[in-house]
Protein backbone atom coordinates (compact mmCIF):
# COMPACT_ATOMS: atom_id res chain seq x y z
CA UNK A 1 0.00 0.00 0.00
CA UNK A 2 0.98 3.71 0.06
CA UNK A 3 2.80 5.90 2.51
CA UNK A 4 0.57 8.66 3.66
CA UNK A 5 3.80 11.18 2.35
CA UNK A 6 3.08 9.45 -1.32
CA UNK A 7 -0.46 9.88 -1.17
CA UNK A 8 -0.16 13.92 0.37
CA UNK A 9 1.49 14.49 -3.59
CA UNK A 10 -0.73 12.86 -5.20
CA UNK A 11 -4.06 14.79 -3.52
CA UNK A 12 -2.18 17.49 -3.73
CA UNK A 13 -1.79 17.87 -7.78
CA UNK A 14 -5.24 16.29 -7.58
CA UNK A 15 -6.29 19.90 -6.61
CA UNK A 16 -3.92 21.78 -8.45
CA UNK A 17 -6.60 23.16 -10.32
CA UNK A 18 -9.64 24.24 -8.29
CA UNK A 19 -10.35 21.25 -7.44
CA UNK A 20 -12.57 20.70 -3.55
CA UNK A 21 -11.92 17.04 -2.73
CA UNK A 22 -9.88 14.75 -4.22
CA UNK A 23 -9.70 10.69 -2.75
CA UNK A 24 -7.04 7.94 -3.77
CA UNK A 25 -8.05 4.22 -3.67
CA UNK A 26 -5.62 1.65 -3.08
CA UNK A 27 -6.70 -2.07 -4.08
CA UNK A 28 -4.78 -5.39 -3.80
CA UNK A 29 -7.05 -7.90 -5.01
CA UNK A 30 -6.18 -11.86 -4.72
CA UNK A 31 -8.59 -14.22 -5.94
CA UNK A 32 -8.93 -18.32 -6.19
CA UNK A 33 -11.40 -20.28 -8.08
CA UNK A 34 -11.61 -24.12 -8.53
CA UNK A 35 -14.70 -25.79 -10.64
CA UNK A 36 -15.00 -29.36 -10.30
CA UNK A 37 -17.13 -31.06 -13.10
CA UNK A 38 -18.33 -35.10 -13.06
CA UNK A 39 -16.40 -35.33 -10.25
CA UNK A 40 -12.97 -34.31 -11.89
CA UNK A 41 -11.36 -31.21 -11.52
CA UNK A 42 -11.71 -29.01 -14.69
CA UNK A 43 -9.79 -25.54 -13.36
CA UNK A 44 -7.90 -24.28 -10.63
CA UNK A 45 -7.60 -20.60 -11.22
CA UNK A 46 -5.60 -17.72 -8.86
CA UNK A 47 -5.55 -14.48 -9.58
CA UNK A 48 -4.02 -11.26 -8.53
CA UNK A 49 -5.25 -7.44 -9.31
CA UNK A 50 -3.76 -4.32 -7.85
CA UNK A 51 -4.13 -1.03 -8.83
CA UNK A 52 -5.05 2.91 -7.47
CA UNK A 53 -7.85 4.87 -8.69
CA UNK A 54 -7.84 8.94 -8.34
CA UNK A 55 -10.93 10.52 -8.00
CA UNK A 56 -11.73 14.62 -7.87
CA UNK A 57 -14.50 16.91 -7.41
CA UNK A 58 -15.19 20.33 -8.71
CA UNK A 59 -18.36 21.27 -7.57
CA UNK A 60 -21.02 19.03 -9.42
CA UNK A 61 -18.24 17.50 -11.94
CA UNK A 62 -16.39 14.58 -11.20
CA UNK A 63 -13.33 13.10 -12.80
CA UNK A 64 -11.97 9.78 -12.23
CA UNK A 65 -7.94 8.02 -13.37
CA UNK A 66 -6.52 5.43 -12.69
CA UNK A 67 -3.10 3.13 -12.77
CA UNK A 68 -1.74 -0.23 -12.07
CA UNK A 69 1.49 1.63 -11.63
CA UNK A 70 2.27 2.54 -7.78
CA UNK A 71 5.70 4.87 -8.54
CA UNK A 72 5.19 8.09 -7.77
CA UNK A 73 5.96 9.61 -11.18
CA UNK A 74 2.94 7.50 -12.55
CA UNK A 75 0.72 8.37 -9.36
CA UNK A 76 1.66 12.10 -10.00
CA UNK A 77 0.89 11.94 -13.52
CA UNK A 78 -2.27 10.37 -13.35
CA UNK A 79 -3.44 12.92 -11.09
CA UNK A 80 -2.14 15.70 -12.71
CA UNK A 81 -4.19 14.67 -16.35
CA UNK A 82 -7.52 14.48 -14.14
CA UNK A 83 -7.14 17.59 -12.37
CA UNK A 84 -6.16 19.00 -15.82
CA UNK A 85 -9.95 17.89 -17.21
CA UNK A 86 -11.37 20.32 -14.59
CA UNK A 87 -9.52 23.18 -15.59
CA UNK A 88 -5.74 25.14 -15.82
CA UNK A 89 -3.36 24.53 -12.92
CA UNK A 90 -3.36 27.86 -10.37
CA UNK A 91 -0.06 29.24 -9.91
CA UNK A 92 0.78 29.37 -6.50
CA UNK A 93 -1.93 26.80 -5.61
CA UNK A 94 -1.24 25.35 -1.93
CA UNK A 95 -2.92 22.73 -0.20
CA UNK A 96 -2.59 21.97 3.78
CA UNK A 97 -3.41 18.01 4.54
CA UNK A 98 -3.33 16.58 7.53
CA UNK A 99 -4.84 12.71 7.25
CA UNK A 100 -5.16 11.49 9.87
CA UNK A 101 -5.56 7.70 10.01
CA UNK A 102 -8.83 5.96 11.22
CA UNK A 103 -8.95 2.65 12.69
CA UNK A 104 -12.16 0.56 11.73
CA UNK A 105 -13.77 -1.67 13.79
CA UNK A 106 -13.93 -5.48 12.29
CA UNK A 107 -17.57 -7.18 12.39
CA UNK A 108 -16.41 -10.00 10.14
CA UNK A 109 -13.79 -11.99 11.95
CA UNK A 110 -11.97 -14.44 9.73
CA UNK A 111 -10.76 -18.02 11.38
CA UNK A 112 -8.99 -19.50 8.39
CA UNK A 113 -7.92 -17.16 5.59
CA UNK A 114 -8.49 -18.71 2.16
CA UNK A 115 -4.88 -18.46 0.92
CA UNK A 116 -3.74 -20.66 3.91
CA UNK A 117 -6.02 -23.71 2.95
CA UNK A 118 -4.51 -26.26 0.23
CA UNK A 119 -6.33 -26.68 -3.14
CA UNK A 120 -6.88 -30.35 -2.05
CA UNK A 121 -8.61 -29.58 1.33
CA UNK A 122 -10.92 -27.39 -1.09
CA UNK A 123 -11.33 -29.94 -3.39
CA UNK A 124 -12.50 -32.82 -0.67
CA UNK A 125 -15.04 -30.22 0.52
CA UNK A 126 -16.48 -29.74 -3.03
CA UNK A 127 -16.40 -33.59 -3.45
CA UNK A 128 -19.22 -33.67 -0.10
CA UNK A 129 -21.46 -31.19 -2.54
CA UNK A 130 -20.80 -33.44 -6.06
CA UNK A 131 -21.80 -36.63 -3.94
CA UNK A 132 -24.57 -35.40 -2.54
CA UNK A 133 -25.72 -33.79 -5.96
CA UNK A 134 -24.87 -37.08 -8.07
CA UNK A 135 -26.31 -39.12 -5.67
CA UNK A 136 -29.77 -38.32 -5.52
CA UNK A 137 -31.08 -39.63 -8.48
CA UNK A 138 -30.37 -41.67 -11.69
CA UNK A 139 -31.82 -38.44 -13.48
CA UNK A 140 -28.72 -36.25 -12.78
CA UNK A 141 -26.81 -36.53 -15.45
CA UNK A 142 -24.20 -33.76 -14.89
CA UNK A 143 -22.93 -32.03 -11.65
CA UNK A 144 -20.93 -28.75 -11.33
CA UNK A 145 -19.38 -27.50 -8.54
CA UNK A 146 -17.39 -24.19 -8.02
CA UNK A 147 -15.59 -23.11 -4.68
CA UNK A 148 -14.78 -19.23 -4.85
CA UNK A 149 -12.83 -16.75 -2.45
CA UNK A 150 -11.47 -13.51 -2.04
CA UNK A 151 -8.91 -11.66 -0.30
CA UNK A 152 -9.08 -7.34 -0.65
CA UNK A 153 -7.39 -5.41 0.75
CA UNK A 154 -8.31 -1.65 0.62
CA UNK A 155 -6.42 1.52 1.30
CA UNK A 156 -8.96 5.14 1.08
CA UNK A 157 -7.34 8.58 1.45
CA UNK A 158 -9.25 11.80 0.78
CA UNK A 159 -8.57 15.94 1.10
CA UNK A 160 -10.78 15.83 4.22
CA UNK A 161 -7.87 14.05 5.92
CA UNK A 162 -9.59 10.55 5.68
CA UNK A 163 -6.64 7.45 5.53
CA UNK A 164 -8.51 3.96 6.56
CA UNK A 165 -7.79 0.61 5.65
CA UNK A 166 -10.14 -2.03 5.40
CA UNK A 167 -9.81 -6.29 4.58
CA UNK A 168 -12.67 -8.01 2.71
CA UNK A 169 -12.56 -11.60 2.46
CA UNK A 170 -15.24 -13.87 1.08
CA UNK A 171 -15.83 -17.51 0.15
CA UNK A 172 -18.48 -18.82 -2.22
CA UNK A 173 -19.98 -22.20 -3.24
CA UNK A 174 -22.05 -22.64 -6.40
CA UNK A 175 -23.56 -25.94 -7.13
CA UNK A 176 -25.24 -27.30 -10.36
CA UNK A 177 -27.37 -30.25 -11.08
CA UNK A 178 -28.85 -30.96 -14.56
CA UNK A 179 -31.27 -33.47 -14.66
CA UNK A 180 -31.86 -35.38 -17.74
CA UNK A 181 -34.45 -38.02 -19.23
CA UNK A 182 -32.93 -38.21 -23.11
CA UNK A 183 -35.58 -35.26 -24.82
CA UNK A 184 -35.18 -32.67 -21.88
CA UNK A 185 -32.75 -31.33 -19.41
CA UNK A 186 -33.77 -28.79 -16.52
CA UNK A 187 -31.34 -27.46 -13.87
CA UNK A 188 -31.06 -26.95 -10.32
CA UNK A 189 -29.06 -24.88 -8.71
CA UNK A 190 -27.92 -23.84 -5.04
CA UNK A 191 -25.14 -21.18 -4.12
CA UNK A 192 -24.43 -19.91 -0.80
CA UNK A 193 -21.78 -17.28 0.01
CA UNK A 194 -20.51 -15.13 3.50
CA UNK A 195 -17.96 -12.81 4.27
CA UNK A 196 -16.12 -15.49 5.65
CA UNK A 197 -12.68 -17.66 5.33
CA UNK A 198 -12.71 -20.98 4.63
CA UNK A 199 -14.27 -22.33 8.25
CA UNK A 200 -17.85 -21.22 6.24
CA UNK A 201 -17.96 -24.39 4.83
CA UNK A 202 -18.21 -26.29 7.98
CA UNK A 203 -20.93 -23.75 8.79
CA UNK A 204 -23.14 -25.49 5.94
CA UNK A 205 -24.25 -28.67 5.00
CA UNK A 206 -22.72 -29.34 1.47
CA UNK A 207 -24.08 -32.66 0.96
CA UNK A 208 -27.76 -31.10 1.91
CA UNK A 209 -27.07 -28.46 -0.38
CA UNK A 210 -26.24 -30.78 -3.73
CA UNK A 211 -29.40 -32.42 -2.99
CA UNK A 212 -31.60 -29.81 -3.05
CA UNK A 213 -30.11 -28.39 -6.20
CA UNK A 214 -30.33 -32.14 -7.39
CA UNK A 215 -33.98 -32.25 -6.05
CA UNK A 216 -35.25 -28.99 -7.99
CA UNK A 217 -33.65 -30.35 -11.13
CA UNK A 218 -35.24 -33.55 -10.69
CA UNK A 219 -38.55 -31.73 -9.87
CA UNK A 220 -38.56 -29.30 -12.65
CA UNK A 221 -38.17 -32.66 -15.06
CA UNK A 222 -41.42 -33.70 -14.36
CA UNK A 223 -43.15 -30.27 -13.77
CA UNK A 224 -45.87 -29.39 -16.26
CA UNK A 225 -46.04 -26.13 -18.01
CA UNK A 226 -47.18 -22.84 -15.92
CA UNK A 227 -50.72 -21.32 -17.18
CA UNK A 228 -50.53 -17.83 -18.12
CA UNK A 229 -52.63 -14.69 -16.80
CA UNK A 230 -53.21 -12.82 -13.97
CA UNK A 231 -53.04 -14.79 -10.54
CA UNK A 232 -52.40 -14.14 -6.58
CA UNK A 233 -48.77 -15.50 -6.10
CA UNK A 234 -46.72 -16.11 -2.53
CA UNK A 235 -42.93 -15.83 -3.50
CA UNK A 236 -40.54 -17.47 -1.08
CA UNK A 237 -37.98 -16.08 1.11
CA UNK A 238 -33.88 -16.35 0.41
CA UNK A 239 -33.52 -15.06 -3.08
CA UNK A 240 -37.03 -14.37 -4.08
CA UNK A 241 -35.88 -10.74 -2.92
CA UNK A 242 -33.69 -10.47 -6.12
CA UNK A 243 -37.51 -8.85 -7.48
CA UNK A 244 -37.27 -6.36 -4.50
CA UNK A 245 -33.62 -5.68 -5.53
CA UNK A 246 -33.96 -5.28 -8.52
CA UNK A 247 -37.17 -3.76 -9.40
CA UNK A 248 -37.49 -1.40 -6.52
CA UNK A 249 -33.87 -1.59 -4.76
CA UNK A 250 -31.88 -0.10 -7.47
CA UNK A 251 -34.70 2.81 -7.83
CA UNK A 252 -33.94 3.87 -4.45
CA UNK A 253 -30.34 4.51 -4.90
CA UNK A 254 -28.86 7.75 -5.18
CA UNK A 255 -27.57 6.93 -8.70
CA UNK A 256 -31.07 7.10 -10.28
CA UNK A 257 -32.94 9.15 -7.52
CA UNK A 258 -29.86 12.52 -8.35
CA UNK A 259 -30.42 12.10 -12.14
CA UNK A 260 -34.55 12.04 -11.89
CA UNK A 261 -34.26 8.57 -13.12
CA UNK A 262 -36.07 6.74 -10.77
CA UNK A 263 -39.70 6.63 -9.89
CA UNK A 264 -39.52 7.17 -5.91
CA UNK A 265 -37.68 10.83 -7.00
CA UNK A 266 -39.27 13.41 -3.99
CA UNK A 267 -41.29 10.86 -2.56
CA UNK A 268 -39.60 10.73 1.18
CA UNK A 269 -42.58 10.74 3.67
CA UNK A 270 -44.97 9.62 1.22
CA UNK A 271 -46.56 6.14 0.84
CA UNK A 272 -45.23 3.64 -1.75
CA UNK A 273 -45.80 0.42 -0.43
CA UNK A 274 -48.47 -1.41 1.01
CA UNK A 275 -48.50 -0.85 5.04
CA UNK A 276 -47.35 -4.48 5.77
CA UNK A 277 -44.04 -3.45 4.08
CA UNK A 278 -40.46 -2.35 5.58
CA UNK A 279 -37.46 -2.61 3.21
CA UNK A 280 -33.66 -2.21 4.80
CA UNK A 281 -30.27 -2.03 3.52
CA UNK A 282 -28.08 -3.29 5.92
CA UNK A 283 -24.11 -3.43 6.00
CA UNK A 284 -23.49 -4.14 9.05
CA UNK A 285 -24.94 -7.76 9.64
CA UNK A 286 -22.29 -9.83 10.49
CA UNK A 287 -20.27 -12.19 8.07
CA UNK A 288 -22.68 -11.53 5.57
CA UNK A 289 -22.09 -11.47 1.41
CA UNK A 290 -22.60 -7.87 1.43
CA UNK A 291 -21.65 -6.68 4.52
CA UNK A 292 -18.40 -4.27 4.87
CA UNK A 293 -16.94 -2.22 7.61
CA UNK A 294 -16.72 0.77 5.37
CA UNK A 295 -17.86 1.44 2.40
CA UNK A 296 -15.23 2.07 -1.31
CA UNK A 297 -15.20 6.13 -0.08
CA UNK A 298 -14.16 4.95 3.62
CA UNK A 299 -17.45 6.05 5.15
CA UNK A 300 -18.60 3.49 8.07
CA UNK A 301 -21.45 1.45 6.60
CA UNK A 302 -25.11 1.55 8.36
CA UNK A 303 -28.53 0.05 8.98
CA UNK A 304 -31.05 2.05 6.78
CA UNK A 305 -34.38 2.26 7.07
CA UNK A 306 -35.57 2.46 3.16
CA UNK A 307 -39.16 2.03 3.91
CA UNK A 308 -41.06 2.10 6.74
CA UNK A 309 -45.04 0.48 7.21
CA UNK A 310 -45.26 1.42 3.11
CA UNK A 311 -43.30 4.60 4.02
CA UNK A 312 -40.30 6.08 1.98
CA UNK A 313 -37.78 6.81 4.58
CA UNK A 314 -34.51 6.82 3.37
CA UNK A 315 -32.01 6.62 -0.32
CA UNK A 316 -29.06 4.82 -0.43
CA UNK A 317 -26.65 7.77 -1.01
CA UNK A 318 -22.86 8.08 -1.88
CA UNK A 319 -20.65 11.27 -1.99
CA UNK A 320 -20.60 12.75 -5.07
CA UNK A 321 -24.67 11.88 -5.75
CA UNK A 322 -25.35 13.38 -1.98
CA UNK A 323 -23.42 16.23 -3.37
CA UNK A 324 -26.42 16.72 -5.78
CA UNK A 325 -29.06 15.58 -3.80
CA UNK A 326 -27.63 17.91 -0.81
CA UNK A 327 -28.09 15.12 1.48
CA UNK A 328 -25.20 13.31 3.47
CA UNK A 329 -23.54 9.95 2.86
CA UNK A 330 -25.33 6.72 4.16
CA UNK A 331 -21.90 4.77 3.70
CA UNK A 332 -23.10 3.37 0.48
CA UNK A 333 -20.48 4.17 -2.09
CA UNK A 334 -19.33 0.64 -3.79
CA UNK A 335 -16.97 -0.11 -6.33
CA UNK A 336 -16.06 -3.58 -7.98
CA UNK A 337 -12.22 -2.53 -7.73
CA UNK A 338 -9.79 0.33 -8.58
CA UNK A 339 -10.98 0.62 -12.49
CA UNK A 340 -14.60 1.91 -11.04
CA UNK A 341 -15.46 5.49 -9.70
CA UNK A 342 -18.08 4.54 -6.85
CA UNK A 343 -21.48 5.31 -6.52
CA UNK A 344 -24.37 4.45 -4.41
CA UNK A 345 -25.17 0.74 -4.27
CA UNK A 346 -26.71 -1.84 -2.03
CA UNK A 347 -25.64 -4.29 0.49
CA UNK A 348 -27.29 -6.59 2.15
CA UNK A 349 -30.85 -5.31 1.28
CA UNK A 350 -34.28 -7.25 2.24
CA UNK A 351 -38.18 -6.58 3.33
CA UNK A 352 -38.32 -7.39 6.96
CA UNK A 353 -40.40 -9.82 8.59
CA UNK A 354 -44.31 -9.41 8.76
CA UNK A 355 -46.79 -10.72 11.32
CA UNK A 356 -48.55 -13.35 8.80
CA UNK A 357 -48.31 -17.09 9.60
CA UNK A 358 -46.83 -18.52 6.76
CA UNK A 359 -49.28 -21.59 6.13
CA UNK A 360 -52.30 -18.72 6.23
CA UNK A 361 -50.69 -17.01 3.53
CA UNK A 362 -50.83 -20.44 1.42
CA UNK A 363 -54.05 -21.33 2.87
CA UNK A 364 -55.43 -18.08 1.72
CA UNK A 365 -54.98 -18.52 -1.87
CA UNK A 366 -57.94 -19.90 -3.68
CA UNK A 367 -56.26 -20.35 -7.20
CA UNK A 368 -52.80 -19.38 -7.62
CA UNK A 369 -48.80 -19.91 -7.98
CA UNK A 370 -46.40 -20.81 -5.24
CA UNK A 371 -42.88 -19.14 -6.43
CA UNK A 372 -40.74 -21.29 -4.38
CA UNK A 373 -36.58 -20.33 -6.12
CA UNK A 374 -36.88 -17.08 -8.01
CA UNK A 375 -34.29 -16.41 -11.01
CA UNK A 376 -33.06 -13.67 -12.77
CA UNK A 377 -34.60 -10.83 -15.01
CA UNK A 378 -34.60 -8.08 -16.82
CA UNK A 379 -35.99 -4.59 -15.14
CA UNK A 380 -35.90 -1.22 -16.63
CA UNK A 381 -34.50 0.99 -14.42
CA UNK A 382 -36.91 4.28 -14.82
CA UNK A 383 -39.73 2.93 -15.22
CA UNK A 384 -39.53 -0.03 -12.79
CA UNK A 385 -41.03 -2.56 -14.96
CA UNK A 386 -39.24 -6.00 -14.61
CA UNK A 387 -39.65 -9.79 -16.13
CA UNK A 388 -38.50 -12.65 -13.51
CA UNK A 389 -38.12 -16.26 -14.07
CA UNK A 390 -39.50 -18.51 -11.82
CA UNK A 391 -37.00 -21.26 -11.31
CA UNK A 392 -39.06 -23.44 -9.04
CA UNK A 393 -42.66 -23.28 -9.06
CA UNK A 394 -45.80 -24.70 -7.88
CA UNK A 395 -49.69 -23.98 -8.67
CA UNK A 396 -51.57 -23.20 -5.88
CA UNK A 397 -55.85 -24.56 -5.21
CA UNK A 398 -57.45 -24.11 -2.61
CA UNK A 399 -55.10 -23.14 -0.15
CA UNK A 400 -52.96 -26.36 -1.05
CA UNK A 401 -49.67 -26.56 -2.84
CA UNK A 402 -50.73 -28.63 -5.65
CA UNK A 403 -48.58 -29.72 -8.53
CA UNK A 404 -45.12 -28.20 -10.00
CA UNK A 405 -45.06 -26.32 -13.10
CA UNK A 406 -42.37 -24.80 -14.85
CA UNK A 407 -41.48 -21.92 -17.58
CA UNK A 408 -43.42 -19.61 -15.24
CA UNK A 409 -42.27 -15.79 -14.85
CA UNK A 410 -43.28 -12.70 -13.00
CA UNK A 411 -44.37 -9.52 -15.19
CA UNK A 412 -44.87 -6.32 -13.19
CA UNK A 413 -43.84 -3.02 -12.06
CA UNK A 414 -41.94 -2.48 -8.78
CA UNK A 415 -44.11 0.45 -7.22
CA UNK A 416 -47.40 -1.70 -8.54
CA UNK A 417 -45.82 -4.89 -6.86
CA UNK A 418 -44.86 -2.93 -3.50
CA UNK A 419 -48.58 -1.72 -3.15
CA UNK A 420 -50.00 -5.59 -3.80
CA UNK A 421 -47.80 -7.20 -0.99
CA UNK A 422 -50.63 -7.70 1.62
CA UNK A 423 -49.31 -10.45 3.88
CA UNK A 424 -45.53 -10.72 4.97
CA UNK A 425 -44.20 -13.97 7.14
CA UNK A 426 -42.09 -14.51 9.32
CA UNK A 427 -39.27 -17.07 8.03
CA UNK A 428 -36.97 -14.04 6.66
CA UNK A 429 -33.82 -15.40 4.99
CA UNK A 430 -30.56 -14.11 2.71
CA UNK A 431 -29.74 -15.14 -0.72
CA UNK A 432 -25.94 -14.24 -1.98
CA UNK A 433 -25.61 -12.81 -5.81
CA UNK A 434 -23.78 -10.73 -7.46
CA UNK A 435 -24.80 -7.00 -8.50
CA UNK A 436 -23.86 -4.95 -11.67
CA UNK A 437 -24.33 -1.66 -12.42
CA UNK A 438 -21.96 1.85 -12.85
CA UNK A 439 -19.60 0.50 -10.67
CA UNK A 440 -19.17 -2.55 -11.32
CA UNK A 441 -19.97 -6.20 -9.90
CA UNK A 442 -20.16 -6.21 -6.57
CA UNK A 443 -21.33 -8.71 -3.76
CA UNK A 444 -24.90 -8.25 -2.38
CA UNK A 445 -27.82 -10.20 -0.20
CA UNK A 446 -31.39 -10.16 -1.03
CA UNK A 447 -33.54 -11.75 1.30
CA UNK A 448 -37.59 -11.19 2.35
CA UNK A 449 -39.81 -13.46 3.88
CA UNK A 450 -42.48 -16.04 2.24
CA UNK A 451 -45.09 -12.93 1.40
CA UNK A 452 -48.28 -12.95 -0.92
CA UNK A 453 -48.83 -10.48 -3.74
CA UNK A 454 -52.77 -10.39 -4.27
CA UNK A 455 -52.20 -10.22 -8.26
CA UNK A 456 -49.34 -10.07 -10.73
CA UNK A 457 -49.52 -11.35 -13.97
CA UNK A 458 -47.66 -14.92 -14.22
CA UNK A 459 -46.00 -15.42 -17.94
CA UNK A 460 -46.66 -19.00 -19.03
CA UNK A 461 -48.13 -21.55 -21.94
Amino acid sequence: MLSKDTIKKVLSVALSTGGDFAEVFVEEKLNNNIVLTSGAVKDIISGKDYGIGIRIFKGLKCIYAYTNDDSLMSLVNTAKKAALALGDVIDGHTVNLNLVERINTNIHPILYVPSSISSAKKIEKMKEAYNGAKGYSHEISQVTVTMKDEDQRVLIANSEGLFTEDRRIRSRIAISSIASNGVDNQAGTRSPGASMGFEFFDTIDLSNLGREASKSAVTMLHADYCPAGKMTVAIENSFGGVIFHEACGHSLEATAVAKGNSIFCDKLGMQIASKKVTAIDDGTIANAWGSLNIDDEGEPTRRKVLIENGILKSYMIDKFNGRRMGMPSTGSGRRESYKYAPTSRMTNTFIANGEDDNEKIIKSIENGLYAKQMGGGSVNPITGDFNFNVLEGYLVKNGVIDRAVRGASLIGNGADILMNIDMVGKNLDHGQGVCGSLSGAVPTNVGQPLLRVKEITVGGR
